[in-house]
C-alpha cells in the first residue's frame, strides 16, 4: 500500500523524495547504474526515435511540452490546435507531438497501470475529489469537442512521447514504496503504456529535437 497521503504534502512530499531517492540526489552521489547506462546510450542516434520525429512532415507544426497532468489539458489542446489550424488553412497539413516528462508521464499509462501502482495517489491525480484509479485522460467526453484524451489523438495521427528519465524516477520509488523490484516495475510501465507511445532518451531531449524539426513551442502542463 502506498502510503503517500499520509504526508502533509503528499505530492510534492511523496514525488520530491521519489526524484532525490532515484535520481541520487546527495553531496558526492551520482546517478544510479541503470539511469547512467540508459543516459550513455541515448548518445548515440537511435534509428527508430528519429524516423518518429520524421513523422512531423505537416507544414504547420506544434510541440506541446507537458511536465504536469494539468487536468487533461495535454490531451486537449492539441486536438484543438490541429481542429482550428485545419479549419483556418483548408488544405495545408498540420502535424502535433506531445511529450509527456516529469508528472504527465502518468497520463501516457494505461489502466492496468493506474489500479495496480495506485497512480491516481502518487501524481494527485483526484477528479471528483478522490484518486483516480483508472486513467481519466485516456478519452475525454465531458467537453464537447471530439477526439479529446490521450488515446483519441494518437487514432488521430498526434505524436507522444514519454520520457525514460521519468519512466525510471517514478517507477523506482513507487517499486521501493511498494517493496518490488524497480527493473520489473519499470518493465511492466513500459509494456503498459498506450500502443503508439514514443519512448524518448528524456522529455527535455525530446522538446528541443522536436523544435529542431520546425515545431513551435506551446506549454501545456
Amino acid at each position: 500500500m502506498i502510503d503517500a497521503l499520509t504526508s502533509p504534502t503528499p505530492r510534492r512530499g511523496f514525488l520530491g523524495r521519489v526524484a532525490a531517492a532515484a535520481m541520487g540526489v546527495a553531496v558526492g552521489g551520482a546517478l544510479p547504474a541503470g539511469l547512467a547506462a540508459e543516459t550513455v546510450k541515448a548518445s548515440a542516434a537511435d534509428p527508430q526515435l528519429e524516423a518518429w520525429f520524421a513523422k512531423l512532415t505537416g507544414k504547420h507544426r506544434s510541440i506541446f511540452d507537458a511536465p504536469r497532468p494539468n487536468e487533461g489539458m495535454p490531451a486537449i489542446w492539441p486536438r484543438v490546435y490541429l481542429n482550428t489550424m485545419q479549419a483556418t488553412y483548408p488544405g495545408e497539413t498540420t502535424s502535433a507531438i506531445v511529450i509527456l516528462r516529469h508528472e504527465a508521464l502518468a497520463l501516457a499509462l494505461q489502466d492496468s497501470i493506474w489500479a495496480k501502482y495506485k497512480l491516481g495517489e502518487v501524481f494527485d491525480i483526484k477528479p471528483g475529489g478522490t484518486p483516480a484509479t483508472s486513467n481519466p485522460y485516456a478519452t475525454i467526453t465531458n467537453i464537447p469537442l471530439p477526439g479529446l484524451g490521450v488515446a483519441e489523438l494518437l487514432k488521430s495521427g498526434v505524436l507522444i512521447g514519454a520520457c525514460d528519465v521519468a519512466l525510471t524516477v517514478y517507477s523506482a520509488g513507487v517499486a521501493g514504496k511498494m517493496g518490488m523490484d524497480a527493473a520489473a516495475v519499470k518493465k511492466e510501465w513500459i509494456a503498459g503504456l498506450f500502443p503508439g507511445i514514443q519512448v524518448v532518451p528524456s522529455g527535455v531531449m525530446a522538446v528541443g529535437r522536436a523544435q529542431e524539426h520546425g515545431c513551435t513551442y506551446c506549454f501545456a502542463g
